[in-house]
């Protein structure tokens, strides 16, 4: 199905622009991308109307009994409020085509989607009911709206991270910014934004429910083509999501939360197994952790460090190579019958010729001494020393 522009989309240089890009980045998406990055311009079209937020945004007091507004947890997702979060969300659905569903398939892009979706929507209820609890303050149940992809958004940049760990993104001069932390480091921009007043509270929230419900999904629950469920990998942990010099802190943290988590079904218990195998080829050993798709993750890292230090160090010859230019270097030669090593330094003026010899001559004869000797020759001259010359000044009169 072919996107074509809208009426009046060529007028104008920037308008083309954008359209060319959108139109790139979803011209030749799956149906499922398109069908979402649809209801979401319509959900913010409806956005208009006054009645839409309380009606299919998530309010948490009406999720809750006894209104059980259930129907909110699945339309939610496609009601914003602003035009910039409408291309932010169609943008990120349309990378999540290109560099996720190759990879998971049609299906089990479907099922993220849903499972995130749904997810944050619980959670951050249940953020705003442990508020109210806190405060008292019955504008956290019934004035809060929570609308809009910010959370699949979150979702899709752990996935990205799971895919391709250790993705190096910006390279400054305080240090390597790699794709694990943007999640974390998109919710502290978005904390300060809500800080300053330009941007609503939900966002954050969402944002942070995005990440753990992706990540427990993705960690525990996804099943995979070999059946196994979930990413044992340690890169793939929830600290090291985290800088460094915090992950042992938030490994303390995470633990006993992750053990509530598994006495409440949420989380599986970490099982070690060790999985022994015979084939035609010998013995298959499977350790947790190590699954082929951990394996060609590893793989293309070892590949891509290998490719830069490999240019580093043809950067590197190729400067020696400039700063010693006008240096000639003739290499060393063997034969049975001799066994001369020579080496040139061409200068602007003078040549240098040195030679080893042993005691058998070049010629076949016998050489008295095999001594070497050198000459300095002024290549500015116009004569030019003959062989019979040269072969007296090496080797001496024999």
């Amino acid at each position: 199905m072919a996107v074509e522009g809208p009426p009046g989309a060529g007028v104008g240089g920037g308008g083309s622009a954008v359209w060319g890009c959108f139109r790139a980045l979803l011209g030749n998406a799956s149906r499922p991308v398109k069908a979402v990055c649809v209801c979401v311009m319509c959900g913010w079209g409806v956005s208009w109307w006054e009645g839409a937020a309380p009606l299919l945004a998530v309010t948490p007091g009406l999720l809750l009994p006894p209104t059980c507004a259930l129907w909110t947890a699945l339309t939610f997702c496609f009601l914003e409020a602003h035009l910039w979060a409408v291309v932010a969300d169609v943008v990120t659905v349309g990378l999540c085509g290109k560099l996720v569903e190759p990879l998971w398939g049609r299906k089990e892009m479907l099922l993220f989607f849903a499972v995130t979706n749904v997810g944050v929507a619980l959670v951050a209820t249940a953020y705003y009911l442990l508020l109210y609890t806190c405060t008292r303050n019955p504008d956290y149940l019934f004035d809060v709206r929570i609308r809009g992809l910010a959370g699949y958004i979150a979702a899709v940049s752990v996935a990205v991270k799971q895919v391709m760990p250790d993705h190096l993104l910006i390279k400054t001069s305080l240090g390597k910014v790699t794709n694990r932390i943007i999640p974390l480091l998109v919710f502290f921009v978005a904390l300060c934004l809500w800080a300053i007043g330009l941007l609503e509270g939900t966002y954050p929230c969402m944002w942070a429910s995005g990440s753990i419900v992706s990540w427990v999904y993705l960690r525990f629950w996804q099943r995979h083509n070999n059946g196994t469920r979930g990413d044992a990998a340690e890169n793939f942990s929830f600290d090291n999501f985290f800088p460094n010099i915090l992950q042992p802190l938030i490994r303390a943290i995470w633990r006993p939360f992750e053990k509530c988590l598994v006495r409440l079904g949420i989380c599986p218990a970490s099982r070690r197994r060790v999985h022994l195998a015979l084939s035609p080829g010998g013995l298959t050993i499977s350790l947790p952790g190590v699954e082929p798709q951990d394996m060609e993750r590893r793989r293309q890292i070892a590949l891509k460090a290998l490719s830069e230090r490999l240019s580093k160090t043809g950067d590197q010859a190729r400067h020696k190579s400039r700063s010693s230019k006008g240096t000639t270097q003739v290499p060393s030669f063997q034969n049975p019958d001799v066994n001369i090593q020579g080496d040139a330094s061409i200068d602007t003026s003078m040549a240098y010729i040195s030679g080893k010899s042993s005691h058998r001559d070049y010629m076949g004869g016998l050489s008295p001494t095999g001594i070497t000797e050198t000459t300095l020759i002024n290549i500015d001259t116009p004569t030019t020393p003959t062989s019979s010359s040269l072969n007296q000044q090496m080797y001496g009169n024999s």
